[in-house]
């Protein structure tokens, strides 16, 4: 069973800086297509940006140029770089990772972000 943890979320001002942690364990992490979701209060949970397991990356279009995707395969953690921050990315964001092999999709427990103005 995969398992996600997430850290790094918190209260930022606005033009502020934070950067999100996802740690994996329970799987070969290189196997795992990784991805941060956010979701506002009765909104559809959406894309923020997806690292694949051959190091794809893709953005939404509202963090293209303010917020960076990477991974790092030895510490099997994914990472989100938020710069710019803005009080309409104040939500929760969710890890995500989807297996390559078997296709299953993993989440985390979600961590707030809230950007004041």
């Amino acid at each position: 069973q995969v398992q996600l943890v997430e850290s790094g979320g918190g209260l930022v001002q606005a033009g502020g800086s934070l950067t999100l942690s996802c740690a994996a364990s329970g799987t070969i992490f290189r196997l795992l297509n990784m991805g941060w979701y956010r979701q506002a209060p009765g909104k559809q949970r959406e894309l923020v940006a997806r690292i694949t397991s051959d190091g794809s990356i893709e953005y939404a279009d509202s963090v293209k140029g303010r917020f960076t995707i990477s991974r790092d395969n030895a510490k099997n953690t994914v990472y989100l770089q938020m710069n710019s921050l803005k009080p309409e990315d104040t939500v929760v964001y969710y890890c995500n990772a989807r297996h390559s092999l078997t296709r299953v999709n993993y989440w985390g427990q979600g961590t707030q972000v809230t950007v004041s103005s």
